[in-house]
């Protein structure tokens, strides 16, 4: 082999040993890149696993809080319709006790009426054939 071969051949060996070396070296770089980017993912999950448990709790409250008011809209609903209902039954008793016997008062009231004006014409006509006439008073005149 001639030097020239023998030189590229070296060449090429070191090129060949520091891609090796380059190589081991960006394997090594990501291998503690790794166990740093574990380290930190651990570390995330230890820091954010309260407030997960606490926002899980906070969920469940407040899911507990939405049931209760339910319910006691719920009760609400139900005492406002009994209410609405006594109210109602209350106003109907209460036409019913005032109604009919207004009725009956204006019917007393129209039967004195009718009895009054009867008793009138009653009087008006007594008086009417009591009295003379004015054709019956000149009939009787002498003069």
């Amino acid at each position: 082999m001639s030097s020239a071969a023998v030189a590229f051949l070296a060449a090429i060996a070191v090129a060949t040993v520091v891609m090796a070396l380059i190589q081991v070296g960006a394997v090594i770089y990501a291998a503690r890149l790794a166990k740093r980017m574990e380290a930190l993912v651990g570390r995330l999950e230890r820091d954010v696993q309260p407030m997960i448990e606490r926002l899980t709790a906070m969920s469940g409250e407040a899911a507990r809080a939405a049931t209760l008011t339910a319910q006691q809209v719920e009760r609400v609903d139900r005492t406002l319709n009994l209410l609405g209902s006594r109210v109602d039954r209350a106003v109907d008793g209460a036409q019913r006790a005032l109604v009919r016997p207004a009725r009956e008062g204006a019917a007393l009231a129209a039967a004195l009426r009718a009895t009054v004006v009867t008793l009138r014409e009653l009087r008006k006509r007594r008086r009417e054939a009591s009295s003379p006439r004015a054709e019956d008073e000149d009939a009787l005149f002498i003069g």
